[in-house]
């Protein structure tokens, strides 16, 4: 078969839709030896020679010296006594020679598209993910320079078909400004990658990292600040950036390395649900901290962890809302304990253990609680009924999900979901990682959802091309101009 023929099953899907399909989260490899050489001319131009040194200190674009390697030179001892997460292993593609190279050619993927059935990708890191979470805040923010520089100059010519996410650190409000000004504001990218959780020390001052560990991952003495509620910084200076720029931030951040997901010994055991968790955290912690509220008209794209657990968060909120909201929290008051009639019932249906002579039986009735600071949890939020909590989360969130996640059927259960609410899903490819083993296959995988009746055609229409065209332009309508699929986008949003 000639590459680019479209003369595959994925293609001729695609041509009986009658609708362009858009993958909201597609992969580039990086290609450390093409890369590394552009960045050192880069970063002696911006930050001197001696910066390139401490980025390939660090492992730079190779994941084996970066995370692989400083585990695996550890005794099983070490691992123990630093419980150093296993981390990934045989982590791209080898079965496929055509997708590996793929996924490193920008102009091989460009020519492929028509035969997985994709109109247009837009494209995320692989080993470059964990960029923005690099601890050294100098080697961290010049690495996003270089990284976004590379990017804009090696995928401009594609642009009709690919468009590259700009890593955007976001450790401090000003230094996600910055790079958000420069890659929008300069380099003219279109599409960003926040990293949704920054590991924060607990205490005064971080003390010195354990060379023996790799810089990702959270230790004992961390927390997560999740960028919304009880965020080390006010944010909203960025999302308000976000706005004038006319640019969405989409989340692509693993959660591995810190709660349950430190298997020192298993990378199975740490990767499963480690998106799915990770954007939870930052979903929960943005809509409880009323960045939703303040920011109506902002969506938040939460890659690669599917929406299940969306799902999941939805309904919860919905009923915690229900029972603890600020009027109905008073059925807890403990003041409204009878306690005399507590006791005569202690008595009435006493036994051996249990009667009303037990010592201290009465102040366990009578010794409240103390008053809780405040009873409004949902203040930040602004939700005063349980209509704002749809009209809060289910506009402002898209869900990454890949072509083989059944639970893409729940986001378009009404009947499932409170008031009837349809997530919003969008297709990802994941195209470029190990769990994609054939990419012509990727588009055929994701139409089982319609040829098992767990979706309809409209459904299915909604995933791979309305919710990720609604994602990208919600600020900016001229997303898609000068692509392939400019008048059908066009046409789309006229009819919204």
């Amino acid at each position: 078969m000639t590459i680019g023929s479209g003369a595959t099953r994925a293609a001729k899907l695609r041509s009986d839709f009658g609708h362009p399909v858009i993958d909201a989260d597609g992969h580039i490899i990086e290609t450390a030896p093409v890369f590394l050489p552009f960045f050192e001319d880069y970063v002696k131009d911006i930050a001197g020679g001696d910066m390139a040194k401490r980025f390939r200190e660090k492992g730079g674009m190779d994941f084996d010296e970066m995370v692989l390697r400083p585990w695996s030179a550890l005794s099983w001892d070490d691992r123990r006594s630093t419980w150093a997460t296993r981390p990934s292993w045989w982590s791209l593609p080898a079965a496929n020679t055509l997708d590996r190279a793929t996924s490193h050619l920008p102009k091989l993927m460009h020519q492929r598209l028509d035969d997985f059935g994709i109109d247009f990708a837009v494209l995320y890191g692989s080993r470059t993910l964990t960029t923005t979470a690099i601890k050294d805040d100098e080697v961290r923010q010049v690495a996003c320079r270089a990284l976004n520089a590379f990017n804009a100059e090696v995928y401009a010519p594609y642009s009709d078909r690919l468009t590259p996410a700009a890593h955007i650190p976001m450790h401090t409000p000003a230094e996600a400004i910055a790079e958000l000004d420069h890659a929008i504001g300069e380099l003219g990218l279109k599409a960003i990658m926040i990293n949704g959780l920054v590991h924060r020390p607990i205490g005064e001052a971080e003390g010195p990292h354990d060379p023996r560990l790799p810089s990702w991952g959270a230790g004992s003495g961390e927390r997560l600040d999740c960028l919304g509620e009880d965020s080390a910084y006010d944010y909203d200076p960025f999302w308000q950036r976000c706005r004038e720029l006319r640019v969405v931030p989409a989340s692509h951040t693993p959660g591995m390395g810190w709660g349950s997901r430190r298997s020192v010994s298993n990378y199975m055991t740490n990767h499963l649900g480690s998106f799915g968790a990770s954007m939870e955290a930052q979903c929960r912690s943005l809509f409880m901290g009323g960045v939703t509220r303040r920011f109506p008209d902002l969506a938040f794209g939460l890659l690669e962890g599917g929406v299940s657990w969306a799902c999941q968060l939805y309904a919860d909120i919905v009923s915690h809302w229900e029972k603890r909201n600020r009027e109905t929290i008073h059925h807890l008051d403990p003041s409204r304990i009878d306690t005399d009639l507590a006791l005569r019932l202690f008595d009435e249906y006493a036994d051996e253990r249990f009667h009303a002579g037990v010592p201290g039986l009465a102040d366990a009735f009578t010794k409240l609680e103390p008053e809780p600071p405040f009873t409004n949890e949902w203040e930040a939020s602004g939700i005063e009924k349980k209509e704002d909590v749809h009209d809060r989360f289910v506009p402002n969130f898209f869900f990454g999900c890949e072509a083989d996640d059944p639970g893409v059927a729940w986001a378009f259960n009404t009947k499932a979901n409170p008031m009837g609410a349809r997530l919003r899903a969008m297709f990802s490819s994941d195209m470029g990682h190990w769990d994609v083993p054939e990419m012509t296959g990727i588009l055929e995988e994701a139409y089982e959802l319609v040829e098992k009746e767990l979706l309809t055609e409209d459904d299915f229409q909604d995933f791979v091309y309305t919710n990720p065209v609604a994602f990208y332009t919600r600020l900016n309508p001229d997303f898609f101009t000068g692509t392939r699929v400019e008048a059908d986008v066009a046409k789309l949003l006229a009819g919204a």
